[in-house]
């Protein structure tokens, strides 16, 4: 994408595609979730990405391949990745009792955060002995091990986990498609722990995603394209991932989840700081490491909240709702990033003012500096997000303990 566009939009315009359609589909992926078989729907949602990795191999090799190929490609993954996701995160707790949940979440992101570490160099190594259409073969290889996997492996039905039904209420109402499909969102609304979490961390998804969508794009604007560079910056999200996971799954987190939440924020607003102020490779490096050190710590405590609080029949739909919420900030985000780099930040670092002045002497000059000044801003804004979360009086256990008051 940057060697035909050199574009922070054209590149930021994958992961709106990819996220596009999950919004329209996760309206009825909850009910699809807590209906169909678990082990069912990850195969399937496998083998779907196992097809458009295949599409890739074809295309390329075929010198057919496109930008518009990939927007279309990622839509169509961006839907079963939203599928898989959701059934993934309702499977933990069916297997997992409630005092390891930390521990298995933090598992499957030092499996995500992994692949940015290893993927890249092995690539890297074998793409000039076997191409593109041996690597695709490879990939394809890995999902049928995964399918393979998947085949003995049993995943309780939620109907198996006591005491775990819905209510009457519930039960009434699903005979209306509508209070169907806005359960999840009903339930967040009356659960007021819920509530102040999911605005909590809507606010710093919206923040943190402009930063997501445009580092890259800022490390290559300021290195004259060096993908050497970039490949290093991101294997270090990688490596920050992989160990802030390591340490989770060890350790277990801290026992007040929101405390977890909190100390994770705070780490992602000064990591992004720096890496905004950030003038050399080092420093971004850093900054990347520091970010995806902090990163599971959020995720799975924030989880773990979710689980404790939200029985098991039902997360499909409640964390549905979540995750759409969430799909939403980040499209809008994903949407905005590129023209407000592109412009509004990069003009305004480029015009000559008092104002800009000053900020040539923190950011230096030249093109990305305008995407390192919305790095700032953004940090700034978590920062404040951070600080404040300590004046909210929140519960990560379960909301029976505390009240007996809130209903579906």
């Amino acid at each position: 994408m940057w060697q035909k566009t050199e574009s922070a939009t054209a590149i930021a315009l994958i992961l709106f595609f990819y996220q596009l359609p999950q919004i329209a589909i996760a309206l009825f992926s909850d009910i699809l979730v807590d209906r169909v078989s678990r082990k069912q729907l990850l195969i399937l949602s496998d083998t779907a990405a196992g097809c458009c990795t295949l599409s890739v191999g074809i295309l390329a090799a075929t010198q057919s391949l496109q930008i518009w190929h990939l927007y279309w490609i990622a839509a169509i993954m961006g839907c079963f990745g939203h599928v898989q996701t959701l059934t993934y995160t309702t499977t933990v707790p069916l297997l997992v009792p409630p005092q390891h949940h930390v521990r298995a979440t933090s598992m499957g992101a030092i499996a995500g955060y992994s692949t940015g570490i290893i993927a890249p160099a092995l690539a890297g190594l074998i793409y000039p002995l076997i191409g593109l259409l041996g690597i695709t073969a490879i990939d394809l290889i890995t999902f049928a091990i995964v399918v393979l996997c998947l085949l003995p492996t049993s995943i309780p039905s939620v109907n198996q986990t006591a005491n775990d039904k819905p209510t009457s209420a519930e039960h009434s109402g699903e005979k209306h498609f509508w209070h169907e499909i806005t359960f999840g969102f009903r339930y967040i609304c009356n659960h007021s722990n819920l509530r102040v979490l999911v605005i909590m961390l809507s606010l710093f998804a919206l923040l943190h995603q402009l930063g997501e969508t445009l580092y890259q794009p800022m490390v290559l604007a300021r290195t004259n394209g060096n993908a050497q560079i970039l490949g290093t910056v991101i294997a270090a999200s990688g490596v920050g991932g992989g160990i802030g996971g390591a340490f989770l799954a060890i350790s277990g987190g801290f026992r007040d989840r929101i405390r977890g939440i909190r100390v994770g924020i705070l780490g992602v607003a000064v990591s992004t700081l720096l890496f905004g102020l950030g003038h050399y490779p080092i420093l971004w490096i850093a900054a990347r490491l520091g970010i995806s050190l902090s990163a599971p710590l959020i995720f799975s405590s924030y989880m773990a909240v979710w689980y404790a609080q939200v029985p098991p029949a039902l997360q499909g739909r409640v964390l549905a709702a979540d995750h759409l919420i969430g799909l939403a900030i980040g499209y809008g985000a994903s949407l905005v990033a590129g023209p407000l780099a592109d412009y509004v930040f990069e003009p305004i670092m480029q015009s000559k003012g008092s104002l800009t002045s000053v900020l040539d002497i923190a950011l230096g000059t030249g093109t990305g500096t305008g995407i390192a000044l919305l790095h700032i801003l953004s940090a700034l804004g978590l920062c404040v997000i951070g600080v404040s979360c300590y004046t909210l009086h929140l519960t990560s256990s379960s909301p029976l303990q505390h009240s007996t008051t809130d209903k579906n």
